[in-house]
């Protein structure tokens, strides 16, 4: 898949306020600063699409841009670390829980990891409530043009361990690195994949 044209379709703190157009979605989530505004500018084509900013928790709305008039990405607050009292964290929870939980039109939630870490219980923890709730998802990790091959093959196995142990069948993964572009054509492919069964 190509992205041709990516327009900001709008933000929200409930369902109600999403986009009225009705079109499948893959939205993108992950611990705070973890590089998902990078993922998806370099996903698009388009360096200021998302905010990005390495404060942490910078993105507190969900944020709906339409792609090539056929599907919408959906930029989600980090979960995690912000840098926010009690109050806030627990109001950026809500806007998250009640897009995940509650959108149909919801076709895969894209949960970003940074390659250099072993996944955190943070992590463990959202990936299981996703699958108490049965959300389809998939792993990226990402920066991984910061550390070599070898280091990032044993850290996705180490992962992978991980996962394995409170995970029976392990979901589907991929690496990028926003500075290399890599994991790109992976990325696009498996949206495309997904959204010819739709």
């Amino acid at each position: 898949m190509k992205i041709n044209s990516a327009i900001f379709a709008g933000s929200s703190t409930v369902l109600s306020q999403r986009p009225a157009r009705r079109l499948p979605e893959f939205a993108f989530i992950g611990r705070s600063n973890v590089g998902k505004s990078s993922l998806i500018n370099m996903l698009c084509n388009n360096s200021r699409l998302a905010m990005t900013s390495s404060t942490p928790g910078k993105t507190k709305l969900v944020n709906h841009f339409l792609i090539n008039d056929r599907w919408y990405l959906v930029d989600l607050p980090g979960y995690g670390y912000a840098k926010l009292d009690q109050k806030g964290r627990e109001a950026i929870r809500s806007v998250i829980n009640n897009y995940i939980c509650e959108s149909p039109e919801l076709a895969l939630l894209f949960v970003l990891i940074d390659s250099r870490h072993d996944i955190g219980r943070i992590d463990l923890d959202f990936l299981a409530s996703l699958g108490r709730e049965g959300i389809p998802f998939a792993i990226i990790y990402t920066k991984t043009d910061k550390i070599g091959p070898n280091v990032l093959k044993a850290q996705i196995e180490r992962n992978c361990r991980i996962l394995s142990q409170e995970w029976e069948e392990l979901p589907k993964m991929f690496a990028s690195s926003s500075t290399k572009h890599s994991g790109k054509e992976e990325i696009l492919s498996y949206i495309e994949e997904i959204l010819d069964t739709l």
